[in-house]
Protein backbone atom coordinates (compact mmCIF):
# COMPACT_ATOMS: atom_id res chain seq x y z
CA UNK A 1 0.00 0.00 0.00
CA UNK A 2 0.97 3.35 -0.80
CA UNK A 3 -0.21 6.01 1.58
CA UNK A 4 -0.52 9.79 -0.32
CA UNK A 5 -0.85 12.60 2.11
CA UNK A 6 -2.76 15.86 1.42
CA UNK A 7 -2.46 19.04 3.04
CA UNK A 8 -6.06 20.02 2.60
CA UNK A 9 -9.14 18.48 1.67
CA UNK A 10 -8.99 20.50 -1.72
CA UNK A 11 -5.75 19.53 -2.20
CA UNK A 12 -6.78 16.12 -2.35
CA UNK A 13 -9.57 16.18 -4.13
CA UNK A 14 -7.84 18.19 -6.97
CA UNK A 15 -4.48 15.64 -6.62
CA UNK A 16 -6.61 12.58 -6.90
CA UNK A 17 -8.89 14.18 -10.23
CA UNK A 18 -5.07 14.89 -11.37
CA UNK A 19 -4.08 10.92 -11.03
CA UNK A 20 -7.17 9.20 -12.43
CA UNK A 21 -7.17 11.78 -16.03
CA UNK A 22 -3.76 11.03 -15.75
CA UNK A 23 -4.04 7.60 -16.20
CA UNK A 24 -6.97 7.33 -18.31
CA UNK A 25 -5.32 9.44 -20.62
CA UNK A 26 -2.03 7.29 -20.76
CA UNK A 27 -4.69 4.28 -21.62
CA UNK A 28 -6.34 6.01 -24.40
CA UNK A 29 -3.29 6.44 -26.35
CA UNK A 30 -3.56 2.84 -26.89
CA UNK A 31 -7.47 1.87 -26.58
CA UNK A 32 -10.46 2.36 -24.46
CA UNK A 33 -10.14 3.23 -20.92
CA UNK A 34 -12.50 2.22 -18.08
CA UNK A 35 -13.38 3.96 -14.97
CA UNK A 36 -14.45 2.52 -12.29
CA UNK A 37 -15.88 5.00 -9.21
CA UNK A 38 -17.70 4.72 -5.93
CA UNK A 39 -21.01 6.45 -5.04
CA UNK A 40 -21.97 8.52 -1.96
CA UNK A 41 -20.66 12.26 -1.58
CA UNK A 42 -17.02 12.18 -0.45
CA UNK A 43 -15.83 12.10 -4.19
CA UNK A 44 -18.13 14.54 -5.50
CA UNK A 45 -15.58 17.42 -5.64
CA UNK A 46 -13.60 14.86 -7.64
CA UNK A 47 -16.40 14.00 -10.27
CA UNK A 48 -16.94 18.04 -11.46
CA UNK A 49 -12.79 18.35 -11.52
CA UNK A 50 -12.73 15.32 -13.84
CA UNK A 51 -16.22 16.52 -15.67
CA UNK A 52 -14.07 19.58 -17.16
CA UNK A 53 -11.21 17.68 -18.13
CA UNK A 54 -10.60 17.89 -21.61
CA UNK A 55 -10.15 13.47 -21.96
CA UNK A 56 -11.24 11.67 -25.37
CA UNK A 57 -14.70 10.99 -23.33
CA UNK A 58 -16.20 9.02 -26.15
CA UNK A 59 -13.78 6.27 -25.89
CA UNK A 60 -14.15 6.26 -21.83
CA UNK A 61 -16.70 3.77 -20.22
CA UNK A 62 -17.44 4.56 -16.31
CA UNK A 63 -19.02 1.86 -14.45
CA UNK A 64 -20.35 2.30 -10.62
CA UNK A 65 -18.24 -0.14 -7.92
CA UNK A 66 -21.95 -0.94 -6.46
CA UNK A 67 -25.34 0.22 -6.29
CA UNK A 68 -28.24 0.22 -3.93
CA UNK A 69 -30.86 -1.56 -6.13
CA UNK A 70 -33.09 1.44 -5.83
CA UNK A 71 -34.26 3.29 -9.36
CA UNK A 72 -32.36 6.64 -10.21
CA UNK A 73 -35.56 8.46 -8.90
CA UNK A 74 -34.22 7.51 -5.20
CA UNK A 75 -31.88 10.55 -3.70
CA UNK A 76 -29.62 7.29 -2.89
CA UNK A 77 -29.06 5.90 -5.99
CA UNK A 78 -25.18 6.19 -7.12
CA UNK A 79 -26.13 5.85 -10.64
CA UNK A 80 -28.25 9.53 -10.23
CA UNK A 81 -25.08 11.38 -8.62
CA UNK A 82 -22.92 9.88 -11.47
CA UNK A 83 -24.97 11.47 -13.68
CA UNK A 84 -25.61 14.97 -11.79
CA UNK A 85 -21.46 15.11 -10.92
CA UNK A 86 -19.42 13.43 -13.31
CA UNK A 87 -21.32 12.91 -16.15
CA UNK A 88 -22.16 16.32 -17.10
CA UNK A 89 -19.81 18.76 -19.13
CA UNK A 90 -17.43 17.10 -21.68
CA UNK A 91 -17.99 14.06 -19.90
CA UNK A 92 -21.55 13.96 -20.98
CA UNK A 93 -19.75 11.41 -24.00
CA UNK A 94 -18.65 8.79 -22.06
CA UNK A 95 -20.30 5.76 -21.81
CA UNK A 96 -22.61 4.43 -18.63
CA UNK A 97 -22.37 0.81 -17.96
CA UNK A 98 -25.40 0.23 -16.27
CA UNK A 99 -25.62 -1.11 -12.35
CA UNK A 100 -29.20 -1.37 -12.27
CA UNK A 101 -32.04 -2.82 -13.85
CA UNK A 102 -36.23 -2.27 -13.01
CA UNK A 103 -36.44 -5.52 -11.75
CA UNK A 104 -37.62 -6.81 -8.48
CA UNK A 105 -34.37 -7.85 -6.97
CA UNK A 106 -30.75 -7.67 -7.60
CA UNK A 107 -30.14 -11.49 -8.33
CA UNK A 108 -32.77 -10.94 -11.02
CA UNK A 109 -29.79 -8.66 -12.99
CA UNK A 110 -27.14 -10.31 -12.60
CA UNK A 111 -26.63 -12.43 -15.66
CA UNK A 112 -27.51 -9.34 -17.93
CA UNK A 113 -25.62 -6.60 -16.25
CA UNK A 114 -22.31 -8.81 -15.80
CA UNK A 115 -22.60 -9.09 -19.64
CA UNK A 116 -22.45 -5.77 -20.63
CA UNK A 117 -19.55 -5.11 -17.54
CA UNK A 118 -17.47 -8.07 -19.08
CA UNK A 119 -16.97 -5.98 -22.22
CA UNK A 120 -15.23 -3.34 -20.71
CA UNK A 121 -12.62 -5.45 -18.09
CA UNK A 122 -10.55 -5.08 -16.88
CA UNK A 123 -10.94 -1.67 -15.54
CA UNK A 124 -8.20 0.76 -16.37
CA UNK A 125 -8.55 2.79 -12.76
CA UNK A 126 -10.28 2.27 -10.16
CA UNK A 127 -11.51 4.65 -7.29
CA UNK A 128 -12.97 3.37 -4.02
CA UNK A 129 -14.14 4.62 -1.24
CA UNK A 130 -14.22 2.83 2.04
CA UNK A 131 -16.44 3.14 5.44
CA UNK A 132 -15.22 3.11 9.48
CA UNK A 133 -16.35 -0.48 9.17
CA UNK A 134 -13.20 -1.05 6.67
CA UNK A 135 -16.14 -1.71 3.52
CA UNK A 136 -15.05 -0.89 0.30
CA UNK A 137 -17.82 -1.55 -2.77
CA UNK A 138 -20.73 -3.29 -1.14
CA UNK A 139 -17.90 -5.86 0.43
CA UNK A 140 -19.13 -4.88 3.84
CA UNK A 141 -17.93 -7.40 6.82
CA UNK A 142 -20.74 -9.51 8.02
CA UNK A 143 -22.74 -9.41 4.53
CA UNK A 144 -24.44 -12.73 3.93
CA UNK A 145 -22.31 -13.98 0.99
CA UNK A 146 -19.18 -12.27 1.44
CA UNK A 147 -16.78 -15.25 1.79
CA UNK A 148 -17.89 -15.83 -1.82
CA UNK A 149 -17.09 -12.23 -3.27
CA UNK A 150 -13.90 -12.09 -1.93
CA UNK A 151 -12.84 -15.86 -3.61
CA UNK A 152 -10.75 -15.84 -6.45
CA UNK A 153 -13.21 -17.14 -8.63
CA UNK A 154 -15.83 -15.19 -7.70
CA UNK A 155 -17.96 -13.67 -10.78
CA UNK A 156 -18.06 -10.21 -12.24
CA UNK A 157 -21.02 -9.52 -10.01
CA UNK A 158 -22.90 -10.84 -6.52
CA UNK A 159 -25.82 -9.43 -4.67
CA UNK A 160 -24.88 -9.02 -0.97
CA UNK A 161 -27.05 -8.04 1.71
CA UNK A 162 -25.60 -6.66 5.13
CA UNK A 163 -27.36 -4.78 8.31
CA UNK A 164 -24.88 -2.05 7.64
CA UNK A 165 -25.60 -1.68 4.05
CA UNK A 166 -29.76 -0.88 4.24
CA UNK A 167 -31.12 -1.63 0.70
CA UNK A 168 -29.50 -5.00 -0.75
CA UNK A 169 -26.50 -3.58 -3.00
CA UNK A 170 -24.92 -5.16 -6.30
CA UNK A 171 -21.16 -5.10 -6.04
CA UNK A 172 -18.00 -6.00 -8.34
CA UNK A 173 -16.36 -8.72 -6.86
CA UNK A 174 -13.04 -8.89 -5.23
CA UNK A 175 -11.77 -10.56 -8.20
CA UNK A 176 -12.81 -7.71 -10.65
CA UNK A 177 -11.73 -4.87 -8.30
CA UNK A 178 -8.19 -6.43 -7.68
CA UNK A 179 -7.75 -6.95 -11.33
CA UNK A 180 -7.71 -3.03 -12.28
CA UNK A 181 -4.83 -1.67 -13.51
CA UNK A 182 -4.40 1.12 -11.11
CA UNK A 183 -6.35 1.13 -8.11
CA UNK A 184 -7.13 4.37 -5.62
CA UNK A 185 -8.94 4.69 -2.38
CA UNK A 186 -10.13 7.99 -1.49
CA UNK A 187 -10.45 8.79 2.44
CA UNK A 188 -11.21 11.72 4.41
CA UNK A 189 -10.74 12.45 8.37
CA UNK A 190 -8.88 11.01 11.35
CA UNK A 191 -11.38 8.77 11.72
CA UNK A 192 -10.76 6.53 8.40
CA UNK A 193 -7.07 6.76 9.11
CA UNK A 194 -7.49 5.03 12.05
CA UNK A 195 -9.93 2.93 10.37
CA UNK A 196 -7.29 2.15 7.60
CA UNK A 197 -4.66 1.21 10.31
CA UNK A 198 -6.88 -0.77 11.84
CA UNK A 199 -7.55 -2.98 8.35
CA UNK A 200 -3.54 -3.79 8.19
CA UNK A 201 -4.04 -5.69 11.36
CA UNK A 202 -7.12 -7.42 10.54
CA UNK A 203 -7.87 -10.64 8.04
CA UNK A 204 -9.89 -9.78 5.13
CA UNK A 205 -12.92 -10.92 6.37
CA UNK A 206 -13.18 -8.63 8.87
CA UNK A 207 -11.74 -6.02 7.17
CA UNK A 208 -12.90 -6.49 3.34
CA UNK A 209 -10.97 -3.03 1.95
CA UNK A 210 -7.91 -5.43 2.69
CA UNK A 211 -8.64 -7.14 -0.64
CA UNK A 212 -7.13 -4.38 -2.62
CA UNK A 213 -4.82 -2.62 -0.41
CA UNK A 214 -1.64 -4.01 -1.38
CA UNK A 215 -1.76 -2.60 -4.96
CA UNK A 216 -3.67 0.62 -3.77
CA UNK A 217 -2.77 4.26 -3.26
CA UNK A 218 -4.38 5.56 -0.26
CA UNK A 219 -5.11 9.16 -1.11
CA UNK A 220 -6.07 10.77 2.71
CA UNK A 221 -6.36 14.24 3.62
CA UNK A 222 -7.67 15.45 7.42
Amino acid sequence: MKLQVYPAREALMQGVAGVIAGDLRTALGTGPATLSVPGGTTPGPVFDLLAQDDLDWSRVAVLLNDERWVGEDSPRSNTRLLRERLLVGRATAATLVPLHLPLPQPEDGLAALSAGIALHLPITTLLLGMGGDMHTASLFPGADRLGEALAPDAPILMALRAEAAGEPRITLTARVLKAARHIHILITGADKRAALERALQLPVAEAPVRAVLDQATVHWAE
